[in-house]
């Protein structure tokens, strides 16, 4: 399965670089603006510690940085976003990746969903709501 790159902008790495401005990840196009019938609900979107999730998603997320290989044929595909809870970007911006729960017999609710620019999220209720991963603490 090809791993989606994760990337910054240039422009971005040179403020940081050469400039000493911070390093924001500069969007390439401006996103769409909402619909005012769009679901998007930025409450549904917190943040969470690295150490606060759960072994098997610090799991998910060294095998994501490895390149797999993954548990489920359907880890790495394109997340669709239809929920509209993640802000809205281009079809192939977001993938996902499962976060095994232990006692599922199935692939459980918890997934990780990441984005281009090298945001990861985190969700325990199958897409209802994220959490961004802050990876610094």
């Amino acid at each position: 399965m090809k791993i989606p790159p994760r990337f910054i902008s240039v422009a971005a790495l040179a403020a940081a670089l050469f400039v000493g401005g911070p390093a924001t990840v500069a969007a390439q196009a401006a996103p769409a603006p909402l619909a005012a019938a769009s679901t998007f609900s930025a409450a549904a979107v917190g943040d969470i510690c690295y150490s606060a999730l759960p072994s098997q998603a610090h799991d998910t997320l060294d095998l994501i940085a490895q390149g797999g290989p993954f548990p489920y044929d359907q880890d790495g595909v394109v997340f669709q976003n239809r929920e509209g809870v993640l802000p809205s970007q281009s079809t192939g911006y977001y993938h996902e990746y499962t976060v095994i729960t232990p006692g599922s017999s199935d692939r459980g609710a918890r997934r990780i969903v990441t984005g281009s620019a090298s945001q990861d999220y985190y969700t325990a209720d199958h897409y209802e709501s994220f959490d961004l991963v802050d990876h610094d603490c």
